[in-house]
């Protein structure tokens, strides 16, 4: 990562929060305890921002220089917010169409993810704040570039995210494993929003309770699952080729 996308030391990480500079994640060391720290951590309350402990050495393999126990990440694009894209979607009188990554956090399957959207025409793709990838530089490289043309937007939780797309006429339809119906059998041609999990431990059952549709891709082979960036590729054509068929 270049240095350029990270900031360095406890008091320019705090003046950078409290100018509402976008920070993807923090990294503190483990046994960080000041006066200044503290003050980090008051400025820290309420956000929706990523604090991980670690040990100085992986602080010290990411920069040389006096990072006094902190360094901040700062993601590779502005994030919108999804409550602006559905409105400005529905006045350039198109019908929504949304990608929801719920826990994935494989950067090279989000790029991939980006890519096949922004061939698909999908007008944004929504990421939790917490418990899942950031838009760094191995997403943007994998994705070919979709990322920095892509609308990306970064809420506070995708079962928040998906009631705001349904109270706004959005369907959302869940990629399930045990779904009973195939994703061909459901009509796309609403305004419409896929959820994705991610392939360990897939969405989250109370974002799947909350879903329209639950759908499943046929499988016959004797490996679990595809890989979570085919199969969105596989749901995201399939809204393609309904919409212009």
């Amino acid at each position: 990562m270049k240095e350029n996308e990270m900031i360095f030391g406890v008091r320019a990480v705090i003046e950078a929060i409290r100018s509402e500079k976008e920070v993807d994640k923090i990294l503190v060391k483990r046994d960080l305890q000041s006066d200044l720290s503290k003050e980090l951590f008051e400025t820290l309350k309420g956000r929706e921002i990523v604090v991980q402990r670690v040990p100085s050495e992986r602080l010290d393999r990411i920069t040389r220089k006096n990072h006094q126990g902190v360094i901040a990440f700062l993601p590779a694009v502005t994030y919108q917010r999804l409550e602006d894209i559905i409105p400005f979607v529905y006045e350039q009188g198109k019908s929504p169409f949304i990608v929801l990554l719920d826990r994935i956090t494989d950067v090279r399957n989000f790029g991939a993810i980006a890519r096949t959207c922004e061939c698909a025409g999908v007008d944004a793709i929504v990421i939790p704040a917490k418990g899942s990838v950031t838009v760094n530089a191995d997403a943007v490289k994998t994705s070919a570039g979709a990322l920095h043309v892509l609308p990306i937007c970064k809420e506070k939780s995708i079962n928040e995210s998906i009631r705001f797309l349904q109270e706004s006429g959005v369907k959302v339809v869940a990629a399930a494993e045990k779904a009973s119906d195939l994703y061909t059998t459901v009509s796309y041609d609403a305004p419409i929003a896929i959820v994705m999990g991610a392939e360990d431990v897939g969405i989250s059952p109370e974002n799947l309770r909350i879903c329209d549709n639950l759908v499943k891709i046929p499988q016959f082979g004797t490996i679990g699952s595809l890989n979570v960036s085919v199969a969105a590729s596989i749901l995201i054509y399939e809204v393609v080729r309904q919409r212009t068929s």
